[in-house]
């Protein structure tokens, strides 16, 4: 059992980065801080910036647990999961909403369409993961989920690739930024399809003979 939760362990420790920044905004929020040009957007419209935070906190902590083996066969998993779906869905579409309508730089428009892209996908993976459940396809709901959960829990990578970008480039936003943002997601998603295709491969092997 002990050898289930390296991995659920090390998404969690992952998903602390952005989580203990989200419980810092929220608490600017409701503690009355100064309004700057860098947080006045949020202050203007706090309910988009809350629900995606309260989202992607239980989406990312109560989701690694969904990847222990142990967990997925009692009825916990299940319970869990109809509160794991709904919050990952928040925080995709309202980081969505945020690329949409919240105020930003006039040199950060390709950072704007990767968000674009992967919040609609990670919304778009979660609905094929509910449905293939609703069908009894558990293996692909696991991977479904799993490719939505690899961007949900990109802000975490992100820290990693994006800090060495930017401690180098001249100007923090523009390309650098938009390229940090892009390898975050895009390094997740290929260990998720590598799992995925490990664990299909393990299971159309055959078994050998024995004597």
């Amino acid at each position: 059992m002990r050898r289930q939760w390296p991995a659920p362990a090390g998404l969690i420790l992952l998903a602390l980065v952005p989580v203990v920044a989200g419980a810092a905004r929220v608490t600017q929020l409701t503690s009355g801080a100064d309004v700057t040009e860098e947080n006045a957007r949020f202050f203007a419209s706090p309910v988009p910036v809350v629900a995606h935070i309260i989202g992607a906190t239980v989406f990312c902590v109560l989701g690694a647990l969904q990847f222990v083996p142990g967990l997925r066969r009692h009825a916990w998993h299940r319970r869990s999961g109809r509160l794991v779906l709904p919050a990952g869905l928040v925080a995709a579409l309202s980081g969505v909403w945020m690329t949409a309508f919240y105020p930003k730089p006039p040199d950060d428009e390709l950072t704007t369409v990767f968000r674009y892209v992967f919040g609609a996908a990670m919304a778009a993976f979660l609905v094929l993961g509910f449905l293939a459940v609703r069908q009894r396809d558990f293996d692909r709901h696991r991977a479904w989920m799993m490719r939505g959960y690899a961007i949900g829990i990109g802000a975490g990578t992100q820290v990693f690739t994006l800090g060495p970008l930017l401690l180098l480039a001249d100007d923090p936003y523009g390309l650098p930024r938009a390229i940090g943002h892009l390898l975050g997601w895009v390094l997740n998603l290929a260990v998720a399809e590598w799992i995925i295709r490990r664990a299909d491969h393990r299971a159309v092997s055959p078994t050998p003979a024995t004597a």
